[in-house]
């Protein structure tokens, strides 16, 4: 039996990962049942055998690419020395170069247009924003006092969530040089000098 789970895992995962690659080119409007199975060398019986609808696919494919946002902020995270470097780890994993392009900027967007009609999705979207939170709360509230570091910590997120948005409105208009240097600018112009 311990076999048969790990492939259904491997299997469910291969799926997460063909949707989440599917909106982004396609979005979520054009993202089906059957471009999935399609790009995962399944059928869509396969993919319905895994997932009961496309929105739960959708809500573990967000799962999915949060995930490895999640590493990268948590990989940063480990070689910070200090509080400023622990905000920083954070702003920086949040625009890894991996991952700060249109088309992951694309799907994201897709997946956010659907939180307000989709509970699921709503809570995923929740707990992420939570985690920002607590992680920029825990380092901030040794730099400056407590209703400051909110202050920050929500200016910080929303610079980060506004970014992403520019990036998949108009990629144009914005770099991962200049998010970061945006991002890390308002940093500086809040905290005590280094």
């Amino acid at each position: 039996m311990v076999k048969l789970s790990r492939i259904s895992e491997i299997r469910r995962k291969e799926l997460r990962q063909a949707a989440y690659s599917v909106l982004q080119t396609e979005g979520l409007a054009g993202t089906t049942l059957e471009k999935v199975a399609a790009y995962a060398g399944a059928s869509k019986g396969i993919v319905l055998h895994y997932f009961r609808n496309k929105e739960e696919l959708f809500e573990h494919a967000m799962r999915e690419a949060n995930a490895a946002l999640r590493l990268a902020v948590v990989d940063r995270l480990r070689q910070a020395r200090n509080p400023r470097e622990r905000v920083e780890a954070i702003i920086l994993g949040n625009f890894e170069e991996e991952f700060f392009k249109p088309s992951i900027s694309h799907a994201w967007l897709s997946l956010c247009a659907e939180v307000p009609r989709e509970p699921q999705l709503a809570r995923l979207q929740a707990a992420f924003h939570a985690r920002m939170r607590s992680n920029l709360l825990s380092a901030l509230k040794e730099l400056v006092d407590r209703p400051d570091a909110q202050r920050l910590a929500l200016g910080i997120s929303a610079l980060i969530d506004g970014l992403w948005l520019r990036m998949g409105l108009d990629p144009a208009s914005v770099t991962r040089d200049s998010a970061l240097a945006q991002t890390l600018n308002y940093l500086d112009l809040h905290l005590p000098p280094k």
